[in-house]
């Protein structure tokens, strides 16, 4: 299957489906020397793990992660690193209804057109459940930025549905099972999911993310621009259907002499591009949001065709997450993780010795 793995110089291919025994990834192109443990990695899958509150999937998964290969002596050798996550509560009678016939909105009558076949258990390959590898891979990228470069990578839920956060307070994003800095808006999300989940429906999200301390020059100036990687590597996420990076949409009513960040001598003085400058990183912050689409596994019935072409109703049981945007706050964190440590070990390789005759100017 191709369309499998991301990154150039920081390469990572995932495999495994929702059903089977397990899920994990193959990175190549760490560099020797990182310290890494499997508690690195851990502690970000568990910000992403199903069940830990009423609002995400009752699926009782515990993402417990194993590093096959490519760590030695609590350090990265540079040789390619294995992951491994065993899948230890699926339930796939549940789906066994939906066998012969299209779930809307899933990816089941794509899948089968494309391949001839599908994995109607839980979507297969197409399933959520291989986020995990992602967020798994993204902890080793982002403990490499961290660790040698300072960069810290931070996303929330800035959005549910008509629910807007309206204060920011980076303590609280931790506090509760949104990753919603606003504690009151956190509350309101919970009583509203408690009634979607009531009627069987479903509601979208948004999630916004900051990267801060970024190193001047990632990205190249035509195919391969930063956001243009960026936006490739979230717009991968199961769900996601848009992406804006800085000031996105607001731009369509913004004027020139509105939208350009000025310069002074002691730095910015606005980032209304986010932190890319014609497709290369200026050192201020990366700022982007994405929008999750509505779970489209909900019980309300609505109107499908079966193998046969048949008119049929589908209504989907089990065990569903009524809003995805939650959970898609760390595989954010992590897809960024993984495009900035690839475009890193791309500018190491061809620029390590370029000396620009003028000194970055502060971030502002």
């Amino acid at each position: 299957m191709a369309g499998s793995s991301i990154g150039e110089c920081f390469r990572v291919m995932t495999f495994g489906e929702s059903h089977g025994p397990a899920i994990g990834c193959i990175v190549d192109g760490c560099p020797p020397g990182l310290p890494l443990t499997e508690e690195d990695i851990q502690q970000d899958l568990d910000r992403r793990r199903p069940g830990q509150s009423r609002h995400t999937t009752q699926r009782q998964e515990t993402d417990r992660v194993e590093i096959l290969s490519g760590v030695f002596e609590g350090e990265t050798t540079g040789t390619p690193i294995g992951l491994l996550i065993r899948n230890v509560d699926q339930r796939s009678q549940d789906y066994a209804k939906i066998r012969d016939r299209f779930r809307p909105g899933h990816a089941d009558y794509t899948y089968l057109l494309k391949y001839g076949r599908r994995d109607y258990r839980g979507g297969g390959r197409s399933s959520a459940r291989e986020t995990a590898t992602r967020v798994a891979a993204g902890a080793i990228a982002r403990k490499y930025l961290r660790y040698r470069l300072g960069v810290e990578i931070q996303a929330w839920l800035a959005q549910m549905g008509p629910i807007v956060a309206q204060d920011f307070d980076d303590a609280e994003i931790q506090r509760n099972p949104f990753f919603c800095p606003d504690a009151a808006a956190a509350q309101r999300m919970a009583d509203y999911l408690d009634e979607l989940r009531k009627a069987g429906d479903s509601i979208g999200a948004r999630v916004d993310a900051r990267v801060r301390h970024m190193p001047v020059g990632l990205g190249e100036p035509v195919f391969d621009r930063l956001e243009a990687d960026v936006a490739k590597a979230l717009m991968s996420i199961n769900a996601v259907k848009a992406i804006a990076v800085g000031d996105g949409f607001a731009v369509v009513e913004q004027k020139g002499s509105e939208h350009g960040d000025g310069m002074r001598p002691e730095g910015f003085l606005s980032n209304h591009a986010g932190g890319v400058l014609g497709g290369i990183s200026s050192g201020q912050d990366l700022r982007v949001s994405v929008a999750v689409k509505p779970t489209s596994s909900i019980r309300i019935p609505r109107p499908s065709i079966d193998l046969h072409g048949e008119p049929v109703e589908v209504s989907t049981t089990g065990r569903h997450d009524p809003c995805v945007g939650i959970r898609a706050v760390p595989i954010v964190e992590a897809m960024l993780a993984l495009v900035l440590m690839d475009h890193v070990l791309r500018q190491r390789a061809q620029n390590a010795d370029v000396q620009a005759p003028i000194q970055p100017i502060p971030a502002g």
